[in-house]
Parts: structure tokens; C-alpha cells; sequence
């Protein structure tokens, strides 16, 4: 049995005025977002920034120890095997990307919080448009709205760069 779908034509039209409409550009916080979402989010990233810094902490402390005797726990006096050696400078190699990795979204962090304070936050850096509120609430510290950030990773736009001329976002 076959379903049959029924289009709304009105719908249709009205969704096609809402693509003609020009997209609204803001200059301060306030304007996209309530005292109470600025808050929320102000919360939200000084949570994810004492869980970065604890995991931070705890990824120096294992990848930085001081020698192979500390890292493994090996009490044996035996010499060391090459392929052991090759394995603990991969997981210390391996520490320290993600360390770097974490340190950076810890900047970018910092960033959305002196964005708070300056009230640009929620603001797409490049556009001027509000920065949707649910991918603020998965990346509280976004710089940049979606379309803007598929441009860059399409490689259309490197990041901060204007938007060219005839290049249509989403």
C-alpha cells in the first residue's frame, strides 16, 4: 500500500519568502541573545574549562613522568626492549597531540569568555550573524556560525576571511 504524501502549497510559499528575506546581522550580544542564555553559556564554559584543566593536568602528570621505571611501574632492572621503547615514546608522542589539542580548545575558551565580556558573544565573527543556540550549546566556544564554518572547511573561505561576493550561505 502505497503512502500518499500531501504538500502544503501555502507552506511551500512561505518558506520561500523566508528564503528571499535578508538574514539579521547583529552587532552586540543583547540584541541575539537574553541576559539569562549569556549566563547559561558563561556557565557552561567555565564548566568545560575546569574539565579541561583537570584532564590537563592529568595528561602531563602521565605523559611527562620522569623516567620509563615511573611510566610503567617496571621494578625489573632487565635492559629495555627496543619495542617497548618504540611503544612508550608513541604513547608519550600520543599524550602530548592531545594535550596540544586540549590546550587549544582551553584558548578558544578563554576567547568565548572575553567575547561574554565584550557582549560580541554568539556572534558569528565573520558574518555578524547569531551563531545558532544549539551549536552554542554543543561548542559554547564557536566563533563562527555554521555556514561560515562549512565554507572554511569546504576551503571556499580560510577562517576570518570575509564571505566572497556571489557565494551564498546557508
Amino acid at each position: 500500500m502505497k503512502k500518499r504524501i500531501y504538500i502544503d502549497k501555502n507552506a511551500m510559499k512561505q518558506n520561500d519568502k523566508k528564503k528571499n528575506e535578508p538574514v539579521p546581522v547583529y552587532t552586540k550580544t543583547n540584541e541575539y541573545l537574553s541576559p539569562d542564555e549569556v549566563e547559561h553559556f558563561r556557565e557552561l564554559l567555565h564548566e568545560k574549562r575546569q574539565e579541561i584543566v583537570g584532564d590537563v593536568n592529568h595528561i602531563e602528570d602521565e605523559a611527562l613522568k620522569k623516567s620509563r621505571l615511573d611510566a610503567s611501574g617496571d621494578l625489573s632492572s632487565m635492559p629495555i626492549h627496543m619495542a617497548d621503547i618504540g611503544t612508550d615514546n608513541y604513547e608519550q608522542e600520543f599524550s602530548l597531540n592531545l594535550l596540544d589539542s586540549e590546550r587549544k580548545i582551553l584558548h578558544e575558551i578563554n576567547l568565548a569568555l572575553a567575547r561574554i565580556d565584550d557582549e560580541t558573544y554568539g556572534i558569528c565573527e565573520a558574518t555578524g550573524r547569531g551563531i545558532s543556540k544549539a551549536r552554542l550549546e554543543a561548542r559554547p566556544w564557536a566563533r563562527y556560525c555554521i555556514a561560515y564554518a562549512k565554507l572554511v572547511e569546504k576551503g571556499i573561505v580560510k577562517e576570518g576571511d570575509p564571505v566572497p561576493e556571489g557565494v551564498e550561505l546557508d
